[in-house]
């Protein structure tokens, strides 16, 4: 197989504009004439920081293989990342567990651990719901680590805490309510990712359970399966060294079976309607790559699979793309920038051209 080739850096245009436009609000000091140093002197100064700040993220930012635009989420921010690695857009958030590209360009992520907020690309709010304040939660213990904008317009929203699916319309109406079964509730570790599958139903992944829930409509529980220890010990703690089932994802692919993301199980599985594992990667099935976290999955149309590793260290790609032969073919690193606690990394559409 081809070796693997880092296809992008950050663009050092980027720094360079952060380094010399101090805006009006931030606290950079603007030089008299008089005691601003020969141009010379400056442009040596900035273009030196410049460099400097560039060679450091050079060392731990890259894709390696085709080089794509990219969203990416960490625990306290939200970026879309272009293919040359220069950041598009960015915003903060107080705590996130979950975002997503609209098709319409707009941006829906949480601004926190109860609110979900939507953003156009101009970054103005166009709509926001805060599970906190509405539809009888007032003053009840929750956070919010799933949603989803469904095809009819309204939005999913898993409320942990609460133990509830819901459906809200723009005026933030409840449309509709799945109550969760729960063996262990936890307003932080009930849900992870929530997923509607192609057939109506809901996906969802109970953390503290260690268990994937198929939900119908109704609120039924129509498939359940519990992800296996594989006779291994429970180890506490968040990156490689931990051990457990507390998974983060679940989707339903298109030959109908459920892959899902599990956590501190180190591990990505593919299990059939009847519960057997078809497909897996373990933590140390990749050459040079060692799983923690592992996060969002998805089957890609080419029937490659995508996952996200978090916790995972400075040396360690946060994405990775592998082949149904666990070949790696594609990983994306920037620890620089997002740091161990990296939750999602989407491909999303290149922007139209002007």
């Amino acid at each position: 197989m081809t070796p693997l080739l880092p296809v992008h850096y950050p663009s050092p245009r980027l720094f360079l504009s952060a380094q010399t436009s101090p805006s009006a609000n931030s606290s950079a000091k603007i030089m008299s004439p008089k005691k601003r140093p020969p141009f010379r002197t400056q442009f040596a100064r900035r273009a030196g920081t410049a460099l400097a700040l560039l060679a450091t993220a050079l060392a731990h930012a890259e894709q390696k293989g085709t080089a794509q635009r990219l969203l990416v989420a960490n625990t306290g921010k939200v970026a879309i990342v272009a293919a040359d690695g220069s950041i598009e857009r960015e915003v903060k958030s107080a705590g996130l567990h979950d975002a997503a590209l609209l098709a319409n360009g707009n941006l829906l992520y949480q601004s926190s651990w109860t609110k979900i907020t939507e953003l156009n690309p101009a970054g103005q709010v166009v709509w926001e719901y805060d599970s906190a304040q509405a539809n009888g939660n007032q003053g009840k213990p929750l956070e919010v680590h799933a949603f989803q904008r469904l095809e009819n317009g309204l939005t999913m929203i898993s409320e942990s805490g609460i133990g509830r699916l819901i459906e809200v319309d723009r005026a933030g109406t409840l449309r509709r309510e799945i109550t969760l079964t729960r063996d262990k509730p936890s307003k932080h570790s009930d849900t992870r990712l929530v997923r509607r599958t192609p057939s109506g139903t809901y996906l969802v992944a109970h953390e503290a359970d260690g268990k994937v829930r198929e939900y119908s409509l109704e609120g039924k529980v129509i498939w359940e399966y519990a992800v296996p220890l594989f006779g291994k010990e429970r180890a506490k703690g968040h990156g490689p060294e931990a051990f457990g089932n507390s998974l983060f994802s679940a989707i339903r692919i298109q030959n109908g079976n459920t892959l899902i993301g599990t956590g501190n199980g180190h591990s990505i599985l593919e299990v059939n309607p009847k519960g057997e594992i078809v497909w897996k990667i373990e933590q140390h099935d990749l050459p040079g790559i060692t799983l923690a976290w592992v996060t969002r999955v998805e089957r890609l149309p080419n029937g490659n699979t995508r996952f996200g590793n978090c916790h995972a260290g400075p040396n360690m790609p946060f994405s990775i793309e592998v082949n149904s032969a666990k070949q790696v073919v594609w990983t994306y690193s920037d620890f620089e920038r997002f740091g161990n606690s990296t939750v999602a990394v989407d491909v999303v559409p290149a922007l139209r051209a002007k």
